[in-house]
């Protein structure tokens, strides 16, 4: 990806596959395309990973909590995603472990959790787990509730940033010759005379410039938009947008490496407190999300209320207030529904249909993101030309060809870091950039490079895309980052050619955006 990018009006207007959403479901089948030799344009018609794909819990399950409901090749799938997904891309996708109490009062109990996690170790072909007896919890997790402990267990899980992944698959695959707009919206799906997709329009949602593309195969990931394009065949199911929300703190106040899970005591739901880029995420909320897709979803005090309480439960020993938040981050899973009255009742896994080459594909989970790209591109086969799907051992990411000279003053931990998360273009980054920027931003692991690379490289519109998507200081620090902006301004000016006019609109334009949408209770509910 560049900052002076092709645009609607200037690409190719033949194309084998174009498939529409830039999240990880879109992004994943773009790249697989792309590997099979086909010609493929991705549009996202807000920015790369804006939706579910960057606010996201982060974590690349092993599904775990699926075995209870008898989805064992669920299970089993995720955990080989998961651990072909750890052994390709360290420094993106990294090991965390899970720290569980287990309480007679409520949740399951020792012997049902051993037993799934005697069964999850068999998947991934090693032990994942420790078991202890309470008091050894209690000495392993400060604060924690003691009533009613009867012991817990430690297992293995991964973690990821979301948006990251999106960005290094699109990425790979624009750099092997496929074409991925932002900001681009497909107003329109053509058909032939016997009902085939022939062809789609598009706009720029910035511009108005609008363009004609011909086709005979959408892929259709747009998640949640599902059904704006193509509706589910299946008679009573429908998409059913679900909202997840987080709180956001600083790492000070939760001492811990790893995550701590339990049930919430209201409802009996899985909870998790974790840490992630210098900070403790809590979450997640399961609860419709009834407003318009596409404005920002934001976190509501109800479910500030139903974060906090479950902390003061599972942790009462660290006095976690509410007043130490520092962001927010709200977003809208996209769940095949079929009319279960609870939330978290629905059935994670993902769906395809074909309507005359329309091909819609939604639901599933992060960690498979593979998994659905390639049951979409078999269902599109038919339209496309003969090619073969990549084989399923063959890695997904490109790996780093060489590695960079300029890297040598960098820790381990860090070049492991940038070639994760970027790929062959970590050495670009540090060989164009000045040795101040090889510097963390503030307190966070983000380098100043990385906010230089991604205003020159990342085809960023708007301040948002740089400091929410392209990296994530807008979460991970107080105020959004404000504390960033007399630096940022010249890296800006300079990558994106704004003027001081454009640069003040940005600012304010961000500023709004964070206190609307991803603040702290004490922002967000202000009187």
């Amino acid at each position: 990806m560049s900052n002076t990018p092709a645009t609607v009006d200037s690409v190719a207007r033949s194309w084998d596959l174009v498939v529409i959403g830039g999240g990880i479901t879109g992004a994943a089948v773009f790249r697989e395309a792309v590997r099979m030799g086909l010609r493929t344009l991705l549009l996202e018609q807000n920015d790369f990973a804006w939706g579910t794909s960057s606010r996201s819990s982060k974590m690349v399950h092993g599904g775990l909590r699926y075995l209870k409901e008898g989805k064992v090749l669920l299970t089993r799938a995720s955990v080989k995603e998961r651990q072909r997904l750890l052994a390709e891309v360290p420094g993106l996708v990294d090991p965390l472990g899970f720290m569980m109490p287990v309480y007679s009062d409520g949740g399951p109990s020792r012997l049902v959790m051993g037993l799934g996690l005697s069964v999850y170790s068999l998947m991934a072909l090693e032990k994942q787990y420790i078991s202890y007896s309470a008091g050894q919890m209690a000495d392993l997790v400060p604060g924690l509730r003691t009533q009613n402990l009867t012991g817990g267990f430690y297992f293995k899980d991964a973690q990821v940033d979301d948006a990251r992944l999106v960005l290094r698959l699109i990425q790979e695959g624009v750099a092997n010759g496929g074409t991925a707009l932002n900001y681009t919206k497909v107003q329109a799906v053509g058909r032939d005379s016997r009902g085939r997709v022939a062809a789609i329009t598009a706009q720029d949602t910035e511009t108005g410039a609008t363009a004609g593309f011909d086709t005979k195969v959408v892929i259709n990931a747009t998640g949640a938009w599902a059904e704006k394009l193509g509706r589910v065949p299946e008679s009573g199911v429908h998409i059913r947008p679900l909202r997840g929300s987080h709180l956001i703190f600083p790492a000070s106040v939760f001492p811990l490496d790893r995550v701590v899970s339990f049930m919430h005591p209201a409802d009996k739901r899985p909870v998790f407190i974790f840490p992630w880029e210098g900070t403790a995420f809590l979450g997640t909320t399961d609860v419709d999300h009834d407003h318009d897709l596409n404005t920002e979803p934001v976190l509501t005090k109800a479910e500030a209320d139903y974060l906090m309480e479950g902390l003061d439960f599972i942790l009462p020993g660290l006095k976690i207030s509410v007043s130490s938040c520092i962001a927010s981050m709200a977003g809208v899973r996209p769940v095949l529904s079929h009319g279960r009255a609870a939330a978290s009742a629905e059935s994670r896994e993902h769906a395809v249909w074909d309507e005359k080459g329309l091909v819609t594909v939604t639901g599933g989970k992060l960690t498979t993101f593979r998994l659905l790209a390639n049951d979409a591109l078999k269902a599109a086969r038919d339209y496309l030309p003969a090619k073969n799907l990549p084989s399923k051992s063959e890695p997904v990411f490109d790996a780093p060809k060489n590695r960079s000279s300029k890297m040598a003053p960098l820790n381990k931990t860090v070049q492991t870091r940038l070639y994760g998360r970027y790929g062959n273009q970590a050495n670009t980054l540090v060989e164009t950039c000045g040795p101040d920027l090889l510097a963390p931003v503030f307190s966070t692991e983000t380098l100043w490079a990385e906010i230089d690379f991604a205003a020159r490289h990342g085809q960023v519109r708007h301040l948002s895309d740089l400091l929410l998507r392209r990296v994530r200081v807008g979460i991970l620090l107080a105020d959004g980052g404000a504390a960033c902006f007399e630096r940022l301004e010249p890296i800006c000016k300079s990558a994106l050619g704004w003027n001081q006019e454009q640069w003040e609109s940005e600012k304010a334009a961000y500023v709004k955006l964070w206190r609307e949408a991803y603040a702290p209770p004490s922002v967000l509910f202000a009187k």
